[in-house]
């Protein structure tokens, strides 16, 4: 008897306990809409526009670089090469073109007396308009050469993460082929789904807090970004069976001010406030 007396009183407190939390949290919570959802970053594979010889590979994975930096170098001395290649093709051009001119200008000066016919002043002209032709077409090709010469380096397109090193110094790549991946550090958004019942009281600019998994962890601020205008079924990855043919909208919330705590694919739960819900702005 005093083990079934025990057993009774443990349920009782159990349900006491249930309508305390309900007495107490639930009104707290009352003005919460609160999503589940995962962190998404955008990732970034770099590559040379040319090919050639990595020499120089200046970052491990999961180093931290600042937007600007050079992250990898080709042997950059064909393209040098190819630059003053070019350079000497303009000046050699530009002298001709200059010879040219003073021609046409000295028979140009000379055709209304009879001592140069017309025919030699047109083929001067032709001459002239030609190299003139030539110098801008040497002139181009000394800026594909420079242009070619600066992207034997590459550069972080904005500040984040390495999160793969792909090509070794030594190796032979062709253009496009990725050397690096790079996980970019802003912008951070959460990729979240709502119930379509709750669809009217979201809107882009929406105030939300965004709580990681961790005891005692940062709360992060952040803002509703965007709503999906279409409606698609509860992924299987992020729902139970029970609710993956619910019709849900995708959301995106945006961190506002992202740290190296907010990583890909990390579970979140974030918080909208619906206490200003009436405030909500078009757009």
């Amino acid at each position: 008897m005093k083990r079934y007396i025990i057993i009774l009183l443990v349920i009782a407190a159990a349900f006491a306990g249930i309508f305390i939390y309900r007495a107490v949290e639930e009104p707290r919570q009352e003005n919460v809409l609160t999503l589940y959802g995962n962190v998404d970053v955008r990732q970034v594979d770099l590559g040379f526009r040319v090919s050639g010889r990595v020499i120089a590979m200046h970052y491990e994975e999961g180093d931290f670089v600042p937007s600007g930096q050079v992250m990898a170098a080709l042997d950059d001395q064909p393209y040098a090469d190819q630059v003053r290649e070019a350079d000497a093709a303009l000046e050699s051009v530009r002298v001709n073109l200059k010879n040219a001119d003073e021609l046409f200008n000295r028979r140009q000066a000379l055709v209304g007396d009879g001592s140069v016919s017309k025919e030699d002043l047109n083929n001067a002209l032709a001459s002239r308009d030609a190299l003139a032709a030539n110098f801008q077409q040497a002139q181009a090709a000394l800026g594909v050469s420079q242009t070619n010469l600066q992207d034997t380096k590459v550069y972080a397109p904005t500040a984040g993460i390495v999160l793969t090193r792909v090509r070794e110094p030594g190796t032979v790549v062709r253009a496009a082929d990725p050397v690096y991946t790079l996980s970019i550090t802003s912008p951070i958004w959460i990729r979240a789904f709502i119930p379509e019942q709750d669809l009217g009281v979201v809107y882009p600019g929406m105030p939300a807090e965004i709580h990681t998994d961790t005891q005692g962890g940062k709360i992060y601020k952040g803002h509703v970004g965007f709503i999906s205008p279409v409606a698609e079924f509860t992924p299987k990855t992020v729902e139970t069976t029970q609710l993956r043919s619910d019709l849900v909208y995708r959301l995106r919330i945006y961190a506002d001010d992202p740290d190296r705590g907010l990583r890909q694919g990390m579970p979140v739960t974030v918080k909208l406030d619906l206490s200003n819900k009436d405030q909500k702005t078009s757009g």
